[in-house]
């Protein structure tokens, strides 16, 4: 388990890190040395005074293969995890320095997708939060792109300018449409809040 506290990945996305801690410096090598997993966990909000021990984390994260390493001179590593499945924890273990878990998967159902109105919705929301924000050029070829709804909505959950408990909150939706519809609803009301703002000012 690799929690960290402004982090959380999602299926089918890619995350590079960079590992320097003694204790994750191990779990990058017991990975290494077998399945090449980690679970990626966010730590629930208060972690600062027991970062050291075993502060409280999400049960919902999400599952990363090391599809690359890289061994530093001091001892570091960089890494670039790839999402492949959420999941929720059954029993943190402690036996290792650093901490790890039994889990069991929460895979997607295989007919899991938004349909045509939700993506046109989502597009639509999108492509107007982008605009306002002047970063439409950035993210015109994904949605040029005929992507898949969960690689599409996946990425743009891990991407977009969200706090950590939203990324949380869209990661524990069980479907992708679920996940759209509450993508969709927080560019909304992110709208809403700097149409306030501006109003305020």
């Amino acid at each position: 388990m690799f929690p960290l506290p402004n982090v959380v990945l999602f299926p089918g996305a890619y995350l590079p890190l960079h590992v320097f801690e003694p204790r994750y410096r191990d779990m990058v090598m017991d990975a290494v040395a077998g399945s090449r997993y980690i679970g990626m966990a966010l730590l629930k909000e208060g972690w600062e005074e027991q970062y050291y021990r075993n502060p409280p984390i999400y049960e919902i994260g999400c599952v990363g293969r090391m599809v690359n390493v890289t061994p530093l001179a001091d001892g570091r590593f960089d890494i670039l995890l790839q999402g492949l499945a959420r999941y929720e924890i059954r029993e943190q273990l402690s036996d290792r320095p650093y901490r790890q878990a039994r889990i069991a998967l929460k895979l997607a159902p295989a007919s899991d997708s938004l349909g045509g109105p939700w993506r046109s919705e989502l597009y639509r929301r999108l492509t107007d939060h982008l605009h306002r924000i002047d970063e439409e050029a950035s993210w015109r070829e994904l949605l040029r792109l005929e992507v898949p709804d969960d690689i599409l909505v996946n990425n743009l959950s891990m991407s977009l300018d969200l706090t950590p408990l939203e990324r949380q909150f869209l990661l524990e939706a069980e479907t992708i449409g679920q996940r759209a519809r509450r993508l969709s609803d927080l560019i909304e009301f992110k709208r809403h809040e700097r149409h306030d703002a501006r109003g305020l000012g």
